[in-house]
């Protein structure tokens, strides 16, 4: 039987556990607006930031002269409580679904120690040769790295 808002698995709550890996981003003077907390925008920064890292580190993305790149083609934010300078963030990153040529990360920003998130959204990558701009299937480096992020039940 599929998952109905009602019998949806918990990962899907966003809750801490769900995610199967962290960054730890610490907040900087600069991310605060004039309202004492960290501004929208920078959470979107904080979500590329996780997703890149695990890109980088564990998939050996070339940013620099790799064939095929990752173009961000959509991407969501939902703020829940604000964050503010200092701290840190634990960024969760989870992948829901992997097709041919497109990868969709959920993201989780959460406090040192919170279970709850401060913030949930989205991230969706089209894997493009770097000179034609058209889209080529994720390069199977990344793609190894991007399966051990499938969280189960989700997609």
């Amino acid at each position: 039987m599929p998952a109905t808002r009602a019998t949806a698995p918990t990962v899907r709550t966003g809750l801490r556990a769900g995610y199967r890996r962290f960054l730890a981003i610490p907040t900087r003077w600069m991310d605060n607006d004039t309202y004492g907390h960290v501004n929208n925008v920078t959470y979107y920064s904080y979500f590329d930031t996780a997703v890149n890292e695990h890109l980088i580190r564990d998939g050996g993305l070339d940013i620099v002269d790799g064939p095929a790149i990752g173009l961000v083609v959509e991407t969501m934010c939902r703020f829940r409580k604000p964050l503010t300078f200092p701290e840190t963030i634990d960024a969760g990153l989870r992948v829901v679904k992997i097709g041919t040529s497109s990868v969709r990360y959920e993201i989780g920003l959460f406090r040192e120690g919170d279970d709850e998130p401060a913030a949930t959204g989205h991230f969706v990558h089209v894997w493009v040769d770097r000179a034609t701009q058209r889209p080529v299937p994720v390069p199977p480096a990344i793609r190894a790295a991007l399966e051990a992020l499938v969280a189960e039940g989700l997609g």
